[in-house]
């Protein structure tokens, strides 16, 4: 794959085309061409990934956002059609976007993704190096996507500080030493209890928000676009107790750090970290 900036009505056409593809004919936020057209001409970034037949299989989308009075990148949409999926073109497309943050004289990339996709929070704090202390409930409502719909659409707030060393230290190791956990975490407690019930990991009473020590762990599952269609119920318990988890700890000064990815026993930890620790 080649990745191309772009600013074409074509590209921008063929974009519109990708989003129909990726979330489904029925999604009604596609953004459309018109978007594009104008917020590249202002800072916005549009990376396009092509095959050796030149057909796009990918992209992402920023544009430009202020934080507290500072400029940054608001990372709207990156997509992946299905035949390229689970190849890294993901996270390919966020190291293109990084660079060209950072060639404008940026250092921040901020965008929204549901916390219980544990992939994609794997991508986001492991592979590349973000945080997390915001949660919102339900931001875009309820979704028509196939991808999305079932359970509100809350979603944590990544922040990627692109120039910082941590990041650095992110994207420069590869996947197979990445990342290097201190033995301490070993003893970190897990604040939401959690069994198997046949194929699914399920929540296992009432979390414990109580905990104040520097760090703490927060289980989900593994498949959970899977639960959502297939065993509902675990999905809302799911929703439910986390944004319960989340917005306790991060109101009393703990943000997320990392995330500890286990395929195998179907499911993942976030790291919670006070902040003045």
């Amino acid at each position: 794959m080649t990745f191309r900036d772009l600013h074409t009505l074509e590209h921008y056409s063929s974009v519109v085309d990708l989003q129909r593809r990726i979330w489904g004919a029925e999604y009604a936020d596609i953004v459309p061409a018109a978007i594009f057209a104008i917020v590249v001409k202002r800072g916005g970034i549009l990376v396009g990934a092509f095959d050796e037949q030149d057909r796009m299989g990918a992209f992402v989308f920023s544009l430009p956002g202020l934080k507290h009075g500072r400029v940054m990148q608001w990372s709207h949409m990156l997509g992946v059609d299905e035949p390229f999926r689970r190849s890294g073109l993901g996270y390919r497309l966020k190291l293109a976007q990084r660079d060209r943050t950072l060639a404008q004289g940026l250092d921040l990339i901020e965008w929204t993704y549901d916390p219980l996709q544990a992939a994609n929070a794997h991508l986001n704090f492991a592979r590349l190096g973000v945080v997390a202390e915001e949660y919102l409930e339900n931001v875009y409502g309820e979704s028509d996507s196939i991808l999305h719909r079932g359970t509100p659409t809350d979603r944590f707030v990544a922040s990627w500080y692109v120039a910082s060393p941590h990041v650095e230290r992110r994207v420069a190791a590869t996947p197979s030493t990445v990342p290097v956990r201190a033995a301490s975490l070993a003893n970190v407690p897990v604040v939401n209890p959690t069994r198997q019930e046949g194929e699914w990991l399920v929540c296992d009473g009432d979390p414990d928000t109580r905990h104040r020590e520097p760090r703490l762990f927060v289980e989900i599952p593994v498949g959970f676009t899977a639960m959502q269609a297939d065993a509902p119920e675990h999905a809302s318990r799911w929703r439910l107790v986390t944004r319960d988890v989340f917005l306790s700890y991060f109101a009393n000064g703990y943000r997320c750090v990392d995330f500890l990815l286990d395929v195998e026993q179907g499911r993942g930890r976030y790291l919670l970290q006070r902040a003045d620790d």
